[in-house]
């Protein structure tokens, strides 16, 4: 859920943000683009301590009293997947083919309009984006141990359980887990298959 969550509020962010840098022509659009693929490969701790050191008691944001919560683990997930959203919307409408656009604007239609028709056009491209950052974000697991804390029954996910129980020395329980979370990897992309055009 937490997984969930941070993709679809992301999601809402990244989309009409990398329409907008697509769309829209500025000084500096080349290395906006350049620093957004850059950060495709963070390490997730060191978003982990980032999000921790803020939101610590000692931290800026401390007195929200957040840390251990699923709301900072949604959060630091969503730090996580936004370079990725980004420049993944920005390849997929850069993949639409330039007559589309073009065709709109010549038959008067709007910059929300044309939008709209190459995000139709790359409808595929998008919703692959969207699996993806979900797929980097339920598969991460040092944000989830730093500033989750493993908490059973609040903020415990897959991946952490899977560190606890291998610590344990559980490796059954710790196969099994990992069985379950390719098999949700599985099913992901057979929707995305089944979505595609033939």
């Amino acid at each position: 859920m937490i997984s969930l969550t941070s993709t679809l509020l992301t999601s809402l962010i990244c989309l009409p943000l990398g329409s907008l840098i697509h769309f829209k022509q500025f000084p500096g659009k080349r290395l906006v683009i350049s620093l957004i693929q850059t950060f495709f490969g963070i390490p997730t701790v060191a978003i982990g301590l980032f999000v921790f050191i803020l939101f610590s008691r000692a931290g800026p944001l401390g007195g929200l009293n957040l840390l251990f919560t699923p709301a900072v683990m949604v959060l630091g997930q969503m730090i996580l997947i936004t370079p990725l959203l980004l420049g993944l919307t920005i390849a997929a409408l850069s993949g639409v083919d330039k007559v589309i656009p073009d065709t709109a604007r010549s038959l008067g239609a709007s910059g929300f309009q044309m939008t709209i028709i190459v995000l139709r056009e790359a409808r595929f491209a998008v919703m692959a984006t969207v699996i993806m950052g979900f797929g980097r974000a339920i598969s991460e697991v040092g944000i989830a141990l730093i500033v989750g804390g493993n908490i059973r029954g609040f903020t415990r996910v897959i991946t952490t359980a899977i560190s606890l129980e291998t610590a344990k020395g559980d490796l059954e329980l710790s196969l099994a887990l990992g069985i379950i979370l390719i098999f949700i990897a599985l099913i992901v992309n057979i929707l995305l298959n089944r979505l595609q055009p033939r």
